[in-house]
């Protein structure tokens, strides 16, 4: 099918006041990246926006998604199609490889014309491949945020962020961001009352509180090439609840505070408290996710109370560790007597 090429007066729509959504899909595109923004603009058509959305892919053909499931496109990618807004879905494929010439070609055609351009989780990639984020900050999954940076050098990867803005760009986190992103998208259109009604029809915050941080693993990272300093790191994290005071872990290794303090900063780039205060942010969450109370979280990890604890989750996740854990806790404790609270 192709899209006519109205032009906007108004930069935003055409005389009809449609917004034309193109989605670039590809074989191996991750089907909730493409599904979860289209069902945001979907259910905004239902309260008075006029989004028209298609499918593109680079050639035209239909293309099959990371499940299997063949998905039939509108058209391909052409310079002459008018598009308010183009989203690029990722794809588990990349950074696995790289992104081919071809694909990367497709987001750059029609983003040179687009209001504004958007990448879902690892769409990031093909933007990053196309240009387009080249000296812009941008954000993807928290678990390739690295490897965006190291394949856009000139990018500032910001990989706490649910969604980014830089102008008319925008990326996003993991596959159910792309409905956060969809959402702050609809939000500029149409106002934050519409967008509202939408996300209480989808069941979905209107603003998620926090960063990545919260969805993400522990930071185990490599062990320190230094004996000594592997002699700290150990005995941190075998006893977190153990004195770990500057002083105490110098007299530990029978060095002097400065340094051990150097060691840490060469070695890890942190310091002694920093890194004990990890180690018993990373065990407090574990607790959490088994079912134990912040209190006892608290306490077995080491915390000197539940209010420093709060203060540490408040800085890393910008929520409370009662937040976190009815968040992430499993369903069979979040219901059975007793379960967790603070």
């Amino acid at each position: 099918m192709s899209i006519p090429a109205v032009r906007r007066p108004d930069g935003g729509r055409d005389r009809r006041g449609s917004h034309r959504v193109a989605i670039l899909v590809y074989d191996g595109v991750t089907l909730l990246d493409v599904a979860g923004p289209a069902e945001v603009f979907k259910e905004a058509n239902r309260f008075g926006a006029d989004y028209r959305i298609v499918l593109l892919s680079p050639t035209g053909a239909d293309v099959t998604s990371s499940l299997g499931i063949r998905m039939a496109v509108d058209g391909a990618v052409s310079p002459g199609h008018a598009i308010d807004t183009l989203l690029v879905a990722g794809s588990d494929n990349y950074p696995r490889a790289h992104v081919p010439a071809d694909l990367a070609d497709a987001a750059r055609i029609p983003a040179a014309a687009a209001g504004r351009v958007a990448s879902i989780c690892t769409g990031a990639f093909v933007l990053a491949a196309a240009g387009i984020l080249d000296g812009k900050r941008a954000t993807t999954h928290w678990r390739v945020a690295h490897e965006l940076a190291v394949r856009c050098p000139t990018c500032r990867v910001e990989p706490d962020a649910i969604y980014v803005r830089d102008g008319t760009t925008y990326t996003s986190a993991g596959v159910t961001a792309g409905i956060d992103l969809a959402l702050a998208l609809v939000e500029e259109d149409h106002g934050p009352d519409l967008t509202r009604d939408v996300a209480r029809a989808l069941v979905v915050y209107m603003q998620r509180a926090g960063g990545q941080s919260q969805f993400s693993a522990p930071l185990q990272g490599p062990p320190p090439r230094s004996p000594a300093l592997r002699r700290i790191t150990d005995l941190v994290t075998a006893d977190p609840r153990g004195d770990h005071s500057l002083a105490e872990l110098a007299k530990h290794l029978n060095v002097s505070t400065r340094h051990l303090t150097r060691l840490f900063h060469d070695e890890l780039s942190t310091t002694p408290a920093r890194y004990v205060e990890k180690i018993r942010f990373d065990l407090a969450r574990a607790l959490l996710d088994q079912g134990h109370t912040a209190t006892q979280a608290a306490t077995l990890a080491g915390f000197p109370s539940y209010e420093s604890m709060r203060r540490v989750f408040a800085h890393k996740l910008s929520i409370t560790p009662a937040a976190y854990q009815r968040r992430f806790s499993t369903a069979r404790r979040a219901h059975e007597p007793g379960g967790p609270h603070r």
